[in-house]
């Protein structure tokens, strides 16, 4: 049965399946808030926001597939998982094909990234390698960080600060307070989705010796974790309307609170495959919430 859908998945279907587009909102957040800010500042750069936008993308797919080639070499991932489907493992490309892959995709974010050097000189030069290389570092490696405890940490960081500073830092020229703080629930967020993702497979990730924070504290502890989250990410909001901007627009993403209430319950009593769900979900509560964030620093 396996077989009969790897022969009717083309090639580029292939491709498509190991770039996991549902996970690519994730790079596109931090571009968005990052230039909502540089917009509000008066310092827009349209064409260094599409190159950001254009590497945060590369950078993520190249991240995927990664994550799709290592998670099979180290066992991780097998044909009967629990989560989505995922191309090496299925059969639907080959470790040759998976790593082609991952060298033109980061090959072409650092070319594309070279005009952001220009503009950004050196700190930008080492916020593309540091991305990279943690982009490949995150499963691959001597010291994988997501088999090492070390994933949540690194999403939250690259997604939240790097991406969102360093965007607006490529147009401004430099960092603000305002950009610092809006970086921390666009960081959260995404977190959140790893959480999710590392909660569901946390009785899988055990047996393979996959030591993501979930399967070193426990269950319970990524619950009070995924709601950690949340409450971080609503409360800046109130840090972000007394010092910088007193304007009840920027509660905007409190729009977005009853799909974090529905996120909630569903993580204290959904299991396995049922968090698929949740999983979706909390992808989609970061996009809308990056949406009405950066809408209420515009407006």
């Amino acid at each position: 049965m396996i077989q009969t859908q790897t022969n009717t998945i083309s090639k580029f279907d292939a491709w498509i399946l190991a770039s996991r587009p549902r996970t690519l909102a994730a790079a596109v957040m931090p571009v968005i808030v990052g230039s909502s800010i540089a917009i509000r500042d008066g310092v827009f750069h349209p064409i260094a926001a599409i190159v950001a936008l254009l590497c945060s993308l590369l950078i993520q797919i190249g991240t995927n597939l990664v994550n799709d080639l290592f998670d099979f070499l180290h066992g991780t991932d097998k044909k009967d998982r629990i989560g989505p489907q995922r191309a090496t493992a299925s059969g639907l490309l080959s470790k040759y094909e998976m790593k082609l892959g991952i060298y033109f995709t980061f090959g072409l974010s650092f070319i594309f990234g070279l005009y952001l050097v220009y503009l950004g000189g050196i700190f930008i030069l080492l916020i593309g390698i540091f991305s990279i290389v943690a982009g490949i570092a995150y499963t691959a490696g001597p010291f994988p960080l997501a088999y090492n405890g070390l994933g949540d940490i690194a999403v939250f960081i690259f997604f939240g600060f790097v991406g969102t500073v360093g965007t607006y830092y490529v147009q401004a020229s430099e960092i603000t307070a305002l950009v610092f703080w809006s970086s921390i629930p666009v960081g959260a967020l995404i977190t959140n989705i790893l959480v999710v993702n590392n909660y569901r497979d946390r009785e899988e990730d055990h047996s393979n010796g996959k030591n993501t924070l979930a399967v070193i504290f426990g269950e319970r502890f990524a619950r009070i974790q995924y709601v950690f989250f949340m409450i971080l990410s609503y409360a800046i909001l109130f840090v972000v309307y007394f010092t910088f901007k007193k304007s009840l627009l920027i509660f905007l993403p409190l729009l977005s609170l009853p799909l974090s209430i529905k996120l909630v319950r569903m993580i204290f009593t959904l299991r396995g495959r049922e968090l698929n769900k949740t999983l979706e979900l909390t992808a989609k509560l970061s996009a809308l919430y990056g949406l009405l964030f950066a809408a209420g620093i515009l407006l």
